[in-house]
């Protein structure tokens, strides 16, 4: 490839794996981070992508540093790539129009369900319901992840949120706990637990209803914040529904951090060949195609792990139109 890829946050936990995943597949990263260029000085964000092809923000908080960027980004001509986890910061970037291809979300919260949720519905153009469980081992959230938690607590005033009847809704109800029947077996997680993918499934799919579950493991994980220590394993399981029918797909592997520079830089590596669909501002499901992304990161994921910068193993099973009857 050769191209040389700028990386904001690349000193950071996922800015690392990034950084390491764009050396694997011929890139040249070009790091910078706030002690080269804040936020809010774009003649010195400006100066930061000189010669970049594309830029990677792995800096939160993204209701921070997303916008100055993308800005930076348009100003440079070369697209744009982000792993924010915020739901608000999210949709603000969503709604932005931009001159340049954007994709907000590009990681293991936000982009993989919205791929897998995406190559779920294959030929349904509507759906009733989306469910996302993740049924994760345990969280140990990098700093980065806590601060910017902090900043999307503050913006919705403590409330939670979620997406239903075709739109966000903040408010105060107690979570619920239920059992979700993962492919491994039963885990308790907790109900409505959003996470980016209540904006980035709906800002495409036309699905009223898109609902997240969380592990309570990791949940009470994330509140304990952790240092970090053995990476968590991941099951995610996406079960779309349409009257009586359902379509289910899963993805397995291990290091949600890790796993998103993979996203990230397939999402790059793509943007740069022109397999995308829209010049402008989208989410991964509609930016690119869904099957075709998640079966490249399957078979990349096959080979052996190592060290820091290894691929991390990634499989996904029951892509296409895989239809339950009666379901309720």
């Amino acid at each position: 490839m050769g191209h040389k890829i700028a990386v904001y946050g690349a000193s950071g936990t996922t800015g690392r794996f990034v950084v390491a995943e764009l050396q694997k597949r011929g890139f040249e990263p070009q790091p910078f981070g706030r002690a080269q260029a804040t936020p809010d000085t774009p003649t010195a964000l400006d100066r930061a992508l000189t010669g970049a092809a594309a830029v990677i923000n792995t800096a939160g908080p993204f209701a921070v540093t997303a916008a100055p960027l993308i800005s930076a980004a348009e100003r440079a001509g070369i697209p744009y790539v982000d792993v924010a986890a915020e739901i608000e910061a999210n949709a603000d970037t969503l709604a932005r129009n931009t001159t340049i291809p954007v994709v907000p979300a590009m990681a293991f919260f936000g982009g993989l369900a919205d791929l897998l949720v995406t190559a779920t519905m294959a030929d349904w153009p509507t759906a009733d319901s989306a469910h996302i469980a993740y049924g994760l081992s345990n969280w140990q959230p990098t700093p980065g992840t806590l601060s910017a938690g902090a900043v999307s607590h503050a913006r919705r005033n403590g409330q939670r949120v979620r997406f239903h009847n075709g739109e966000l809704q903040y408010h105060s109800d107690p979570p619920q706990t239920l059992q979700w029947e993962f492919p491994s077996g039963p885990r308790e997680v907790i109900a409505e637990f959003s996470m980016a993918d209540i904006v980035t499934i709906p800002s495409h799919l036309h699905i009223p209803s898109v609902t997240s579950y969380m592990s309570t493991a990791a949940a009470n994980g994330l509140s304990k914040a952790a240092k970090r220590q053995e990476p968590e394993t991941f099951e995610v399981d996406v079960r779309v529904r349409r009257g009586n029918e359902e379509r289910r797909t899963t993805a397995t592997g291990r290091d949600i951090y890790a796993v998103s520079a993979p996203l990230a830089v397939e999402a790059v590596e793509r943007l740069l060949t022109g397999r995308y669909n829209i010049t402008g501002t989208a989410s991964a499901g509609a930016m690119f195609n869904a099957a075709g992304f998640l079966a490249e990161l399957a078979t990349q994921g096959r080979s052996p792990e190592g060290g820091s910068g290894a691929q991390p193993r990634l499989g996904v099973w029951g892509l296409g139109p895989q239809t339950t009857p009666g379901t309720s």
